[in-house]
Parts: C-alpha cells; sequence; structure tokens
C-alpha cells in the first residue's frame, strides 16, 4: 500500500470490503476485497488519504473513515518511538 518497507506479514493488518462497509479484518479470512496495511499510524494516515479506497475499489463513507481512524488511533507510530529512545 502507501509504505514502501517490507515487514513481516504478522505486522501487517488487513482492511476488507464488505456488503455492510470497509472494515477490519483480524483473522484475515473475511470474505470480500482485502488490503493490507503496516500496523504503524503513519503507514494508515498516507493510505487513509486515498490509497486504501483504490485498493479496495470503493470509496469510503464518512462512516468507513471514522471506524478506520478510530482504529488507527490504538496503533503506534514506531519512527516516533524510536526517536524517544535516541
Amino acid at each position: 500500500m502507501g509504505c514502501h518497507s517490507v515487514l513481516p506479514k504478522r505486522s501487517l493488518i488487513r482492511v476488507v470490503r464488505r456488503p455492510e462497509g470497509v472494515q477490519i479484518d483480524p483473522t484475515g479470512k473475511l470474505a470480500g476485497r482485502g488490503a493490507y496495511l503496516h500496523d504503524r499510524r503513519a503507514c494508515w494516515e498516507k493510505s487513509l488519504r486515498g490509497s486504501l479506497a483504490h485498493a479496495l475499489k470503493a470509496d469510503l463513507t464518512p462512516e468507513d473513515l471514522g471506524r478506520l481512524r478510530q482504529f488507527m488511533q490504538g496503533l503506534s507510530d514506531r519512527e516516533e518511538e524510536a526517536g524517544e529512545q535516541a
């Protein structure tokens, strides 16, 4: 998606387009068109600006964006944390 670093699949989060809207797929097994995002807030912020909608071939509704942004708030921004440790 929007981030270009390669991370192990366990650090990726699947987002899936379903008839009832776009949602997080913690199992990775829900039916529907899916896309994987890194578990970093910066990646989600970039993806929510358009690349996620493109990957899912869907327009994200305000409700979809609200759910995804709420989930995103629980993610850490590892680059920020790394800077704090230095």
